[in-house]
């Protein structure tokens, strides 16, 4: 993520004053209506074909979960919020806040990210091979940017996901967007980097920052 000038030296630049910081929320909670997209879920009617659900579960599967494995970046949560929209034919988009006992205990489920990364690069199943890359990204104090693809051979074929997770302090943040998506591209995180922008700019107000 980008790091833009500071709101005291803009407000100084100006001549402006600053108004005071909202309070701090209690530590180890993320109230209701934090998530961006949780307005968004409350005004959608859930049909057969498209439907959103948010849940505070702190067990909640990690939104991006490329061995299958329920216990990933699990250990040392204290709370979780997640909100998830699925629609026919095959698309979905996830939004994920996970809180951690420490800045510790959230740098170890990156590293247990990045080890599920490593271990399920390739994985075959009905004559496609999905494919897994990841590269790091300037946002937070550590982020990857995941994408995982189908292919038949060499050649690209319809399912996948573009994830983006990043950390900062003791919280974790993941944008996912998955479906019949085309050939990987660097636009695929366009809307994935504008969103984990927005939520680290509040962050802090759950989370332990310096």
């Amino acid at each position: 993520m980008k790091r833009i000038l500071g709101a005291a030296a803009v407000a100084v630049a100006f001549g402006m004053t600053l108004a005071a910081a909202p309070p701090a929320m209690a530590a180890g909670h993320i109230p209701k209506g934090f998530l961006l997209y949780e307005k968004e879920a409350a005004k959608h009617h859930n049909d057969d074909e498209a439907r959103w659900e948010v849940s505070q579960k702190t067990g909640a599967r990690f939104a991006v979960n490329l061995c299958d494995k329920a216990t990933l970046s699990r250990s040392g949560r204290v709370a979780a919020r997640t909100a998830t929209y699925t629609a026919v034919p095959g698309y979905a988009r996830a939004e994920q806040v996970i809180l951690y006992a420490s800045p510790r205990a959230a740098e170890k489920a990156m590293r247990d990210l990045r080890a599920a990364v490593a271990r399920c690069r390739s994985t075959r199943a009905s004559g496609l091979t999905y494919r897994v890359t990841s590269a790091k990204a300037a946002i937070g104090d550590d982020a990857l940017k995941i994408t995982g693809q189908s292919y038949r051979g060499r050649k690209w074929a319809i399912g996948g996901e573009r994830a983006l997770v990043t950390r900062r302090a003791n919280a974790v943040v993941v944008y996912n967007i998955g479906g019949e998506t085309g050939k990987p591209a660097r636009s695929d995180f366009t809307r994935q980097l504008r969103d984990a922008r927005t939520m680290l700019g509040k962050i802090c107000r759950i989370a332990d920052c310096d």
